[in-house]
């Protein structure tokens, strides 16, 4: 079996670990040919952490965990925190396969998305950047 873990920081405001959740959803309803197990993980902060959601895909058979880290840049958590989770992972299952995709922040496509948002203007106005301006 194979699983997916989209990983993100975690948050002590519940609205944003929902998005990242929701986010998660929408990602498995993508990728459902791909993966038979699509969750997501927080670093901190949220609840699962990494470690006990590998040990959930562990636990339901999974030989194949791909962690999809939803970071912008390669900072300690990349660089670090992730891989050491990771590590400690795979010396308890060394018949389990995890491996980290890359980073959010190292797609070529999110140029296009930074510049489609900067264009698109603050919510609700019309016209982009130069439609009406807040008082």
């Amino acid at each position: 079996m194979k699983a997916l873990l989209l990983i993100a920081h975690g948050s002590r405001l519940p609205v944003a670990n929902a998005e990242v959740v929701a986010l998660c959803r929408r990602l498995a309803g993508r990728l459902a040919a791909d993966f038979d197990l699509i969750d997501c993980a927080f670093l901190e902060l949220a609840a699962p952490g990494i470690g006990a959601a590998l040990d959930n895909c562990i636990d339901r058979g999974c030989q194949d965990i791909t962690l999809l880290p939803y970071f912008l840049a390669p900072g300690r958590h990349i660089q670090d925190d992730i891989p050491a989770i990771m590590q400690e992972k795979r010396t308890r299952h060394p018949e389990v396969r995890i491996t980290m995709a890359p980073y959010l922040g190292q797609s070529a496509r999110l140029l296009e998305v930074l510049a489609e948002l900067a264009v698109a203007g603050p919510p609700g106005a019309k016209g982009g950047p130069s439609g009406p301006q807040p008082h």
